[in-house]
């Protein structure tokens, strides 16, 4: 039997996905999570932002998964800054003080590629230094600078996933598959805009070579699936997987940009974000495209999956 880990977020899709792979390799799964998930006595319940740590949380633990935390909303507030401060940050934080208190040797943290903000070198790597733009990446940032410097573990390291795919309900991909199989979301231009994933396999297979391997110690990870994807191209792929006829016509691209600013008014207007809206439409047509170069050489990393070939499972799964 291997060692024991600790698994925050457990009851998440990637946290389940991760701990389903970390039994299978023999490891000895606690989970934590902020509702509680089975009568299994392994199962830990805290509320990062007003809970202390459980006390034997960590006991006897030789690595964290950290993953719990709160996701990025569409609209944010200034509630929602304060919110993903306390949970994202500081619950980092306790759980970190907790890990060197028990004497935890790994620490592995899932960030966000929107740790960091956007720049005109694409696709764009670790390297990048801007500024995060939003609450939730401010957050995120905040959190690898403690996880990498604050000196609780001897190997700490930042995982930054890209968009991740899979078999889930939850997401923009799915929402995106449900809209297309009703028929209501329409056939965008083309803009050849370049657009990073990563199935959830793969973000796995990452998160144990980060914990398993000692070149990983300090580092940051940016893990991607190694495509760029159109907005488009992911349209036909999924009408395809929906047994669907390929659509040969297009919304034009200045009739979205005017709605969109029709959508930018009318938020202005009602003082919270209309859904659709300038920011919405870069979100479908823009690019966040980024290199997983650095743990593929690093590491060893391959990921396995595509997009393309794995739109078909998804379906199924969602039951279409």
């Amino acid at each position: 039997m291997k060692d024991l880990v600790v698994v925050s977020g457990a009851g998440g899709f990637i946290g389940a996905n991760l701990c389903a792979s970390l039994q299978q390799a023999g490891y000895q799964v606690r989970q934590l999570n902020h509702r509680q998930l089975n009568e299994d006595k392994r199962s830990y319940v805290m509320d990062l932002a007003n809970d202390p740590c459980p006390s034997d949380l960590l006991q006897d633990v030789h690595a964290v998964f950290h993953l719990a935390g709160k996701a990025h909303a569409l609209a944010e507030n200034q509630q929602d800054e304060a919110e993903y401060y306390d949970i994202n940050t500081e619950g980092t934080r306790k759980l970190l003080e907790a890990a060197k208190h028990a004497d935890v040797q790994r620490f592995v943290y899932f960030s966000s590629v929107k740790a960091v903000g956007d720049c005109d070198d694409q696709p764009m790597d670790e390297s990048v230094q801007t500024p995060a733009d939003t609450p939730y990446g401010r957050s995120k940032f905040a959190a690898e600078q403690l996880v990498l410097h604050g000196g609780y573990v001897p190997h700490p390291v930042v995982i930054r996933p890209s968009m991740v795919y899979g078999n889930t309900e939850k997401g923009n991909l799915p929402r995106m598959i449900q809209a297309i199989r009703r028929g209501v979301f329409p056939p965008l231009p083309e803009t050849n805009n370049r657009r990073s994933m990563v199935h959830v396999e793969d973000v796995v297979q990452a998160a144990l070579l980060a914990a398993e391997m000692p070149q990983a110690a300090g580092q940051i990870y940016i893990v991607t699936d190694d495509n760029a994807y159109s907005t488009r191209q992911i349209y036909d792929w999924i009408r395809a997987a929906l047994g669907k006829s390929p659509q040969n016509w297009q919304i034009p691209m200045n009739l979205l940009t005017v709605l969109a600013k029709t959508g930018d008014t009318i938020g202005h207007l009602i003082g919270r974000r209309f859904p659709f809206d300038s920011d919405a439409l870069d979100k479908l047509t823009g690019s966040a495209w980024y290199s997983s170069a650095k743990i593929q050489r690093e590491l060893g990393f391959r990921p396995r999956h595509s997009l393309q070939t794995s739109l078909a499972d998804m379906v199924h799964f969602l039951n279409f």
